[in-house]
């Protein structure tokens, strides 16, 4: 009986004794996590907890924060690129409005010190004026524009639409243009009616930047072709050019705000580099997708995709 009560005893120091070794264990691998997870916070660096254990409830506990380490660094690089982007978009904002207010001003400081000048002259410079105000106003409520695209403040309401009357009719709106700059121009629209969920409004907006844009900037190739067809489920848009193209690298990024090509498309032309973007959010609020592949002075298209409405 005393032997027996000897055992039972010595059992129950050894589990008292393995749960004070556990629970120290437990202690130091908590606290070195507590170290760990503060050091990686604090340097923003990319490491992850890395600890060996044997217990399920801190290995789910380290798979969590191991997870959380990653959003917090997802987040961290998306916000150093917004505020990298919102650097630049500044910057970028205060050179293309800056630009046509200095023409202004100098031209009104010559009106205002130029006693004598001719009556034509002085029609020249107003119509100058007048033009780089225009610049000004188109600027700001291209601005407008996106930020209500971007803030979900302006709602597209969509309806059935065919594709080939909306092609037609933005093509015919550049015929004149198109033909003084002797520009060869390929189109390819099927008699078969092609319809999208879509906005008459919208799809104008984005076909018409799309084609101004090819003529801007794709007109050394001397041909602009816009073709229509459908693909699967999907219906497709193409409009294309041969010019100087975009740069292996830069497809993506032309599609950012304010993002501007120094040595290809708008070094010639000083647009405002909202065009593509606002593109590219129209085309997303009616379901659809903007891509680009270019391989200068063979072939630049941007290409629309939309599902297809069958019925």
């Amino acid at each position: 009986m005393i032997v027996l009560f000897s055992i039972l005893v010595a059992l129950l120091l050894l589990v008292i004794l393995l749960q004070y070794l556990n629970s120290r264990q437990h202690a130091r691998q908590l606290e070195y996590i507590h170290t760990k997870l503060e050091s990686i916070v604090e340097r923003g660096s990319h490491e992850r907890l890395l600890m060996m254990s044997s217990s399920p409830q801190l290995q789910t506990l380290l798979t969590d924060l191991n997870r959380l380490l990653d959003v917090n660094h997802k987040g961290a690089a998306q916000q150093a690129k917004l505020e990298k982007s919102m650097r630049s978009m500044l910057a970028n904002i205060s050179h293309d409005l800056k630009t046509p207010l200095t023409v202004v001003l100098g031209y009104i400081e010559t009106l205002l010190h130029e006693e004598d000048m001719p009556a034509e002259e002085q029609e020249r410079i107003l119509r100058t004026i007048h033009a780089k105000a225009g610049e000004v106003i188109t600027l700001m409520n291209r601005f407008f524009d996106l930020a209500k695209l971007e803030s979900g403040d302006r709602e597209i309401p969509l309806s059935r639409v065919e594709l080939g009357e909306v092609c037609r009719r933005n093509i015919l709106a550049f015929y004149d243009l198109l033909s003084a700059k002797g520009a060869d121009v390929q189109i390819e629209i099927p008699d078969e009616p092609l319809y999208i969920m879509g906005n008459d409004e919208a799809l104008d907006r984005v076909l018409s930047n799309l084609l101004s844009n090819a003529i801007s900037y794709g007109g050394a190739g001397e041909v602009l072709g816009l073709r229509l067809y459908s693909e699967a489920s999907q219906v497709c848009i193409e409009v294309w050019d041969r010019g100087k193209g975009i740069a292996e690298g830069h497809e993506d990024k032309v599609f950012e705000r304010l993002y501007t090509l120094e040595d290809s498309r708008n070094r010639d032309y000083q647009g405002s580099g909202l065009g593509l973007t606002i593109t590219k959010r129209l085309t997303e609020q009616m379901n659809g997708r903007i891509t680009l592949t270019s391989k200068p002075y063979v072939r630049t298209s941007f290409t629309l995709s939309f599902p297809r409405l069958t019925f």
